[in-house]
Formats: structure tokens, sequence, C-alpha cells
């Protein structure tokens, strides 16, 4: 797994990796593959990236 934090956007998450929703519902991401997680807080398909950080979310902090 690796996750890769971008500047004013979402985590960028590379698999093999199994997240979790809040209902504990499993999404798994098999190798290969990558996925958006959402950090602004403005996503409308939370927990993944909507594209909603557009709208002017600042990184606080770089990682």
């Amino acid at each position: 797994m690796v996750i890769k934090v971008r500047d004013n956007g979402p985590y960028l998450v590379e698999g093999p990796i199994t997240i979790e929703d809040a209902e504990g519902h499993p999404f798994t991401l098999p190798e290969g593959r990558a996925v958006a997680l959402c950090r602004c807080g403005m996503s409308t398909t939370k927990p993944f990236c909507s594209g909603a950080h557009r709208n002017g979310f600042q990184d606080q902090s770089r990682a």
C-alpha cells in the first residue's frame, strides 16, 4: 500500500488495501489500483473524493 498526499487535494491510496466505511462496509482495492480519499470534508461521496476541494480547500500543513 502507498498513500500519497496531494497539495490542496485528496490522499491518493494505492492497493492492495481494504477500506471500511462508518457502517463497516468493506471496499477492497486490489494491487495496482488507486482511489482518492477526501480530506477537505466537502465530498459528496465520502470517504472518496468528489473533487469538491476545488472550491477553495487549502492545506493547513504539508505532510
